[in-house]
């Protein structure tokens, strides 16, 4: 860690990160609030973070290694974008670089990355492999020092036998291979041995393999990567063969660009060469060439190839047709079924959405076709859902326009964790409005509202009932109301009935313990 990473710590009055590096900085905090969440939690804690900075406050965003390198940065900039951020007018960012996992465990090594290398992480959760195999194959022809990050996970195994496969075909078997884990902390573990033998040893998230070119070798147990030192200089021995003013001329480099020739004599040879490569004009080009300079572009037409891998990420959402409406029309299905295509996936949930996966670049299509056919598209992950019923498939609709305007006021709202409002309309609550995160129930003209029901678990229970016969004028206002204060207050990955249980009262409402009183012995599992 940096000097000015430890002085960061101590000028911030937040700490936001993965909970595995926050427990390895508590012996450098003081007074800060501390936010911690788990794996695959990265865009609430850069929400967290910017939204508390808007708040005032200095924030703290803590990576493993270098921030910049697979760390926060890059995400903290990417939603103050889409907050439309500006330098000059939004709250100021400090990156402050740190040692990523490739220099400390290099440095464990010996000197396996004295030359041109490159790194390449084997996670395909937001890159596809396609892509990564590609990389891969270039960086083993270019003959890179190469640093694979998350190389394997209890999910992901076959990624690292894959870049084994790709390396062998272009390097050694016996090509050094470094694997470090948990550089410079308690669990420290380095082994040195090489590309063919490498998946015999424990490869985890953890580790970061250090494979290297056709130049490095391996000295008393340390990978050593030469710079090309000795193309030029004698190692063993005082005097040198050129003198310091001999050692930058051309004849005496004949591997560089220039070939070990003057300038002058390789313009010549250049234009020479040049001029006997340029081929004769086919009639096709000449006329092409005219008609440009016709239109008045006397440039020739350029042959160019670009490479271009367009970013194709997996579209996840929500469709339903209807708050209330509970039925598909053929037409809807149809539809459905063209943008799902092969690729994607669909699948049906127990609150009344179809929820959708499809790999695509052009998002907006989909959504223009969906939309078209009268499909309702709400987003996944930590947002507001209604979860309303079908009100007796339409027959008791006195309090459909207050769950539609409920939907439309928040559906889609950004909060610490999901949420789930459960509508019913009639006393009977057949569709289990009790057991959402927030329960509002149309009975007799006015409204009973239920809060912090625990949806998930063996010790899953209804939410509370807090409120009996609120106005249908005042329930609209009500629910905005404790939304917005559960999205100000809580903390990411924070559940409302944790919320509510911690902060004891939300707005006029007080919390009471509704766990159920029996004795569960624990799961087998060990949850």
């Amino acid at each position: 860690m940096t000097n000015r990473a430890l002085t960061a710590i101590q000028e911030s009055h937040c700490i936001i990160g993965y909970k595995t590096y926050v427990d390895l900085i508590k012996g450098l905090l003081t007074d800060q609030e501390i936010i911690s969440t788990g794996m695959s939690e990265e865009v609430s804690r850069a929400q967290a973070a910017v939204r508390l900075a808007e708040e005032g406050k200095t924030v703290a965003v803590i990576s493993s290694g270098d921030a910049g390198v697979y760390g926060m940065a890059g995400l903290v900039y990417e939603v103050l974008i889409e907050k439309g951020w500006s330098e000059a007018t939004g709250v100021s960012v400090e990156v402050i670089p740190g040692v990523s996992a490739s220099n400390s465990c290099a440095s464990l090594l010996g000197a396996p990355i004295m030359h041109d290398a490159c790194t390449i992480s084997l996670s395909d959760h937001l890159t596809p492999w396609t892509l990564i195999e590609k990389r891969i194959d270039a960086a083993a022809q270019a003959d890179f020092v190469i640093s694979l990050y998350n190389p394997k996970s209890g999910r992901r195994t076959r990624q690292i036998q894959e870049a084994q496969r790709i390396l062998l075909e272009y390097r050694s078997p016996q090509t050094p291979v470094g694997l470090v884990k948990s550089a410079f902390r308690e669990r420290q573990h380095v082994v040195i041995t090489d590309l063919e033998n490498m998946l015999d040893h424990d490869i985890g998230m953890l580790t970061t393999v250090v494979i290297g070119n056709s130049s490095t070798f391996l000295y008393d147990e340390k990978m050593i990567t030469p710079r090309g030192y000795q193309r030029k200089y004698t190692l063993d021995t005082t005097e040198q063969r050129l003198k310091p003013h001999e050692r930058l001329r051309n004849e005496n480099e004949p591997w560089a660009l220039h070939q070990g020739k003057k300038d002058g004599e390789r313009e010549i040879e250049v234009s020479a060469t040049t001029e006997e490569l340029v081929p004769e004009e086919t009639s096709l080009e000449l006329a092409l060439e005219a008609l440009n300079k016709v239109r008045g572009d006397s440039n020739k037409i350029q042959h160019t190839t670009t490479v271009h891998h367009p970013v194709v990420s997996v579209f996840e959402f929500a469709i339903s047709p209807g708050v209330a409406n509970k039925h598909f029309t053929p037409k809807q299905m149809i539809t459905l079924a063209e943008v799902v295509g092969d690729e994607g996936k669909m699948e049906y949930t127990p609150h009344h959405q179809i929820h959708l996966r499809i790999p695509t670049s052009q998002p907006e299509i989909i959504t223009e076709k969906l939309t078209e056919a009268g499909f309702i598209l709400e987003p996944l992950g930590d947002v507001f859902q209604l979860k309303a019923c079908d009100f007796c498939d339409g027959e008791k609709k006195d309090s459909i326009t207050y769950a539609e305007e409920i939907h439309e006021k928040l559906s889609g709202l950004e909060l610490p964790k999901e949420l789930k409002v459960g509508f019913n309309g009639c006393g009977m609550a057949c569709y289990g409005a009790v057991n959402d995160d927030i329960g509002v129930i149309f009975r007799k003209g006015k409204f009973d509202l239920f809060l912090g029901a625990k949806t998930v678990g063996r010790t899953a229970h209804a939410g509370q009932p807090v409120a009996e016969g609120i106005e249908p004028d005042q329930i609209v206002d009500v629910i905005e109301k404790i939304i917005y204060e559960y999205k100000e207050k809580g903390h990411p990955n924070e559940r409302l009935f944790k919320y509510f249980k911690r902060v004891g009262k939300i707005r006029n409402y007080t919390y009471k313990d509704m766990t159920p009183k029996i004795e569960i012995e624990p799961a087998p599992c060990g949850d």
